[in-house]
């Protein structure tokens, strides 16, 4: 059994129910099973794609991405998700790293395709020169395409992590990390097969993929997949396509709920939205929970498929900034630098363990070792765990300032600016003192309309934390440096505001 047999079984229960809606498009389960079924017989036959072999999609969402996923499952291929943010550096980069035997894309990300080789191409909207179009490489496909000694054992996914330093790195998961992941999925969410998802995240992270979409899929329910992220668009289809599931990560419930149809859209369909990839301001899960939608919290990363910690629906919602209990089918503990779990209360690094934690970092055995002891996934975030089992998560470790001695975790004193309604956004960072080691520094971008004094902002502070966590500096932007999915990028702002000063210096 490999993991798109799940899409089969869903296909003989149910072969009529809808699958996947897109644009306007319905998909049913025998027709996602078949289109798997005739994708990888082509990658087998045309492509000489067997396993272990690594194919790259280049794309926004589509459904001819999830078909591309399963079907190397059929095989015991593996999907290397290629973030069409980057620069085109960057993804020739992974296509080496991985050492890609197929690439597919969209025509407007052609631009990587000047520097390419050795790869054979796929064009899904286009034919690109060297290469063949998707339906071109379907039509000529004949037979079977299922490898034998193909399980749930063998590795799917290669998802390149953004990384603070260096080059990025390549986590590699297996079937059945996406299987109990799935799993978790649907115990967190209280999925059945007549839930409908909606997804607007891209699928080239795992929280896109795989928080609900495959989870989903894996139990016969439907996904409504949207291309890419926009407000109008994601509010309408929450009035018309009426899903009852969706993850929206901090930066898009800010963008959906300060749009101008917030007010009026009806979000009656949903019994919840999931959100997680970063500390999650409570204004902001606020403004759902004030619609009657109760929201979800889901903590972990890219090593592990994402889902590990999360709050449940019907489960216990009340304890404000908790990322919920470890999953159902993972562990979870806090440790010191040693890895001895520390006493309940005590910060410390989160560290994992399950079927749903990455296998290895593709190609980097170093790596590999720093980040798994026994088993265990150090994750690189401070957190702590209650006597009950609930953890917070304070920062990333990387993240944390050291100021004369103490700890300061920059999402705590974000939290207290994000309390001022005349703060739209926020990221503080660990400047260098000659005296304390490291001071905190903010920087703000203050709501539309709104004058903000930097006085004003470091009173607020003080009136709530310690003294030395209040930032000695407050720098007034328009703009922070984040991931796709808009969480901001500590490190660079770190190496910005170090240019800053020094251009400074030097005029």
């Amino acid at each position: 059994m490999d993991l798109s047999s799940l899409i089969d079984r869903n296909a003989a229960f149910a072969p009529d129910k809808t699958a996947i809606a897109f644009e306007g498009e319905r998909l049913s389960y025998a027709a996602f099973a078949a289109r798997i079924e005739r994708t990888a017989t082509a990658l087998k036959q045309q492509l000489g794609v067997g396993r272990g072999d690594r194919v790259a999609i280049l794309s926004l969402n589509r459904p001819d991405y999830l078909v591309l996923l399963y079907a190397c499952a059929r095989l015991g291929a593996m999907l290397v998700p290629l973030n069409w943010r980057l620069a085109i550096a960057e993804q020739l980069f992974i296509l080496t790293d991985a050492g890609a035997k197929v690439l597919v894309l969209e025509q407007a990300f052609e631009g990587v395709l000047a520097e390419l080789e050795g790869t054979a191409l796929v064009g899904l909207d286009f034919e690109p020169p060297r290469g063949t179009t998707f339906e071109n490489l379907l039509a000529r496909s004949r037979g079977t395409g299922r490898n034998p000694h193909t399980d749930l054992s063998c590795p799917l996914l290669i998802v390149y992590t953004s990384g603070t330093t260096g080059r990025p790195k390549g986590a590699v998961l297996r079937q059945e990390a996406l299987f109990w992941n799935g799993v978790m999925s649907q115990h967190m969410h209280n999925m059945t097969s007549d839930d409908h998802v909606l997804t607007v995240l891209p699928f080239f992270h795992v929280g896109g993929l795989n928080i609900q979409t495959t989870p989903a899929l894996q139990l016969g329910a439907t996904v409504t997949v949207h291309a890419r992220f926009a407000p109008e668009t994601a509010l309408a289809a929450i009035e018309q396509e009426r899903p009852t599931l969706t993850v929206m990560v901090p930066a898009i419930i800010q963008a959906v709920s300060e749009h101008p149809a917030w007010a009026a859209a009806d979000l009656s369909s949903l019994k919840a939205v999931a959100t997680g990839s970063t500390i999650v301001p409570p204004h902001l899960i606020e403004r759902f929970v004030a619609r009657h939608v109760p929201v979800l919290q889901v903590y972990g990363s890219t090593e592990t498929c994402p889902i590990a910690v999360y709050t449940r629906l019907g489960g216990d919602l009340s304890r404000s900034g908790s990322t919920g209990l470890a999953g159902l089918c993972c562990e979870a503990k806090v440790v010191d630098h040693s890895g001895n779990e520390v006493p309940a209360g005590t910060p410390g690094e989160i560290a994992l363990r399950g079927a749903n934690v990455f296998f290895e970092y593709w190609g980097n055995e170093a790596a590999t070792r720093e980040a798994l002891h026994d088993g265990w996934y150090r994750t690189g975030d401070i957190g702590l765990c209650d006597a009950d089992g609930y953890f917070w998560v304070r920062d990333r470790k990387k993240n944390m300032i050291i100021s004369g001695g103490e700890n300061i975790y920059p999402a705590e004193v974000e939290r207290v600016l994000l309390e001022r309604p005349d703060v739209s956004e926020c990221a503080v960072i660990g400047r260098p003192d000659p005296r304390w080691d490291e001071v905190p520094i903010a920087y703000v971008i203050p709501r539309s309309g709104c004058r903000l004094e930097a006085n004003e902002l470091r009173a607020h502070v003080e009136a709530q934390l310690a003294r030395y966590k209040v930032p000695r500096d407050i720098v007034f932007v328009t703009d922070l440096p984040r991931t796709a999915l808009g969480k901001v990028q500590h490190f660079l702002l770190k190496q910005l505001d170090a240019q800053s000063r020094t251009q400074g210096e030097a005029s």
